[in-house]
């Protein structure tokens, strides 16, 4: 019995040791490294011959996370299945832990775009954790962002303000108004009014999140270079350049000192410096930046994942600003590729790409492939967004631009008055 006893005591402590060196790599964006050390923490999990040992249950969703960082989701599912299972049968239907799992598993379906499968779980989530800890609970704060940010993806602005808001109140009341929790909910309460052209309302949230952060963590802190990155954002889609780039050059530095310089916040920084170059007209720059985004991007995360597809997609979109539409065209079939593939063919990404290719294919003239990939990019985003989602409206105005150069002009007083619709309900 003592044998035994010292065995299961040198399993866990292998156990926990693997875990904290899979915590640290997955930090640092070594995500190879982490998903190789997960499976060996899922292994000596296993040892423990107990399907519903609580480690078992921690490991599966550990690595899944890799995964899904990874952007390998069909790998991450059945793992995040497995461990709410476990900890169903474990714990019982109403357990925290049980929550915890199902946001997960909604997070997921979140980025795959699977909008109608991630909202029941999110509720039941939300429903589990509000019976065991309490309406003020700030895991109960953490679910409604996430919820929050699903309505917001599918352009439900209203009902994604409130919860937004109501999760704002319960991380002041709980954890207080310097904690770095409050100051992420204000940042994304200032993205919801940011996408929605409320500058006014935007900035001072904005201001304060970074506020609060840099006086929580200290100025050099990587959610800090997160906050200065979002503002630097909001002062590019004013056309505030200089401005935005002291922002997103303060945010990279932070990135490469506090995480290394291949992680994949530092290509997003490089991405982003890259955009704003290209608005700029430096084009030389704007295409150096982006190359050393994507060589990043592709090592840490791989070829096929999501966010060098996004890369490879604005890339394109600095050849199409050059007029080299060959090169553009390539790069954007590749991204659209990737998303499908990665996404599934109903993404909203994959609407966005073929949206992209179709602009491509009317600067080249070649309106009638234009016409028909446009008409598919909308299809896609009314399957996937509703009817009277704003990139709906995007779709049918770039469509009727496309019908007034072919001479149809009934046809594209139609799309205009359909996205001038929309854009009433919104607003």
């Amino acid at each position: 019995m003592t044998n035994n006893n010292q065995l299961l005591q040198d399993l866990a402590s292998k156990w926990i040791l693997l875990n904290q060196e899979v915590m640290s790599l997955h930090d640092r964006g070594l995500y190879d490294r982490a998903a190789k050390t997960a499976q060996k923490a899922l292994d000596q999990a296993e040892k423990f011959d107990d399907p519903e040992h609580p480690y078992l249950a921690a490991s599966l969703n550990n690595l899944a996370g890799i995964y899904d960082a990874q952007g390998r989701y069909s790998e991450a599912e059945p793992l995040y299945r497995r461990a709410l299972e476990i900890r169903e049968r474990l714990k019982g239907a109403g357990h925290s832990d049980v929550a915890a799992s199902l946001n997960n598993l909604a997070e997921l379906y979140r980025a795959q775009g699977r909008y109608e499968e991630a909202e029941p779980l999110y509720r039941r989530s939300l429903r589990i954790l509000e019976n065991t800890m309490g309406a003020e609970h700030p895991d109960v704060a953490t679910c409604m962002n996430n919820l929050a940010g699903l309505c917001d993806a599918q352009g439900r602005y209203g009902e994604a303000e409130k919860l937004f808001r109501r999760a704002f109140e319960i991380r002041e009341k709980s954890l207080g108004k310097g904690h770095p929790d409050v100051a992420v909910t204000l940042n994304n309460i200032a993205a919801l009014y940011e996408s929605q052209g409320w500058y006014p309302e935007a900035r001072p949230l904005y201001r304060r999140a970074l506020s609060i952060l840099e006086k929580a963590l200290g100025p050099d802190h990587p959610d800090v270079a997160t906050c200065l990155n979002n503002l630097a954002g909001f002062y590019r889609a004013q056309g505030k350049h200089e401005k935005a780039e002291r922002l997103y050059r303060r945010s990279l530095d932070i990135r490469k000192n506090s995480l290394g310089p291949e992680h994949p916040h530092v290509a997003a920084s490089l991405n982003n410096i890259a955009e704003l170059n290209s608005a700029q007209g430096r084009f030389s720059q704007a295409e150096a930046h982006f190359l050393r985004s994507l060589e990043i991007l592709e090592k840490t995360l791989g070829p096929g994942h999501p966010d060098v597809a996004t890369g490879l997609n604005n890339l394109s979109g600095l050849y199409v600003s050059q007029g080299k539409y060959d090169k553009a065209v390539k790069l954007c079939r590749r991204a659209l590729a990737i998303r499908k593939k990665a996404l599934g063919p109903w993404h909203s990404h994959v609407a966005v790409s073929l949206n992209n290719l179709a602009g491509i294919y009317e600067s080249m003239g070649k309106l009638i492939q234009a016409e028909s990939v446009y008409a598919r990019s909308l299809y896609i985003f009314e399957k996937t967004l509703g009817p009277a989602h704003p990139d709906v409206a995007v779709c049918l105005d770039n469509l009727a631009d496309l019908y007034k150069r072919m001479g149809r002009q009934e046809e594209a007083g139609e799309a205009e008055k359909r996205a001038a619709r929309i854009r009433a309900v919104k607003e």
